[in-house]
């Protein structure tokens, strides 16, 4: 896949997209600046509606139990719609 991704001027690398999820135009219209800061943005569909949440790596000094990569088939399983799409990007440094 390995799909790049470039948004105000930071590369992200597509490194999951389940059911065909990710659309630029429509994660542009959602992305802001508070996501700059980390390492991996999940995309997911309920409802037909695109929600993004922000992860961190686990050696990120931010990294805390809800925002650790590793963790985010748990976030998918508990937080989103049963089989949604989605997708995971992971910032290019």
């Amino acid at each position: 896949m390995n799909k790049k991704i470039v948004i105000n001027d930071i590369t992200y690398e597509l490194i999951e997209n389940y059911r065909n999820a990710f659309n630029k135009e429509e994660f542009e219209s959602k992305y802001t600046d508070y996501f700059y800061d980390f390492d991996y943005v999940l995309g997911d569909y309920s409802y037909e509606l695109l929600r993004l949440k922000g992860f961190y790596a686990k050696n990120s000094s931010k990294v805390k139990d809800y925002n650790d990569i590793d963790n985010f088939k748990m976030y998918l399983s508990r937080e989103c719609s049963y089989g949604c799409r989605y997708f995971l990007i992971k910032k290019v440094k």
